[in-house]
């Protein structure tokens, strides 16, 4: 069973910065692109940053310049480092992959969402 579990949420003032970590575990082969992506209370998921499994990377514009993505394929895990938070910044983080694991003895490529970690961005 594959899971992604994130860690690295908690509360901040604006201006400051947190790194949320994602690790996948499991019977896993490979792992493609992977991201996260936000929800704010009201809002609809959105699309925050991600990356290839060479390590090209795509983010939102809203996180241009403040928010960085890497990964480290070696321990099946992604980072977030985000600077400069600004309270709009407040969210639900999840960490997304695609992932190549076995399932009852077959391979499967599917794609795995973590249960998110909670962002607050306030003074």
């Amino acid at each position: 069973q594959v899971q992604l579990v994130e860690s690295g949420g908690g509360l901040v003032q604006p201006g400051g910065s947190l790194r949320l970590s994602c690790a996948a575990s499991g019977s896993i082969l490979s792992i493609n692109d992977m991201g996260w992506y936000r929800q704010a209370p009201g809002e609809e998921r959105e699309l925050v940053a991600t990356i290839t499994s060479v390590g090209s990377t795509n983010y939102a514009d809203s996180v241009k310049g403040r928010f960085t993505i890497s990964r480290d394929n070696a321990k099946n895990t992604v980072y977030l480092q985000m600077n400069s938070l600004k309270p709009e910044d407040t969210a639900v983080y999840y960490c997304n992959a695609g992932i190549v694991s076995w399932v009852l003895g077959n391979l499967r490529g599917m794609d795995y969402w973590g249960k998110g970690t909670l962002v607050t961005v306030s003074s």
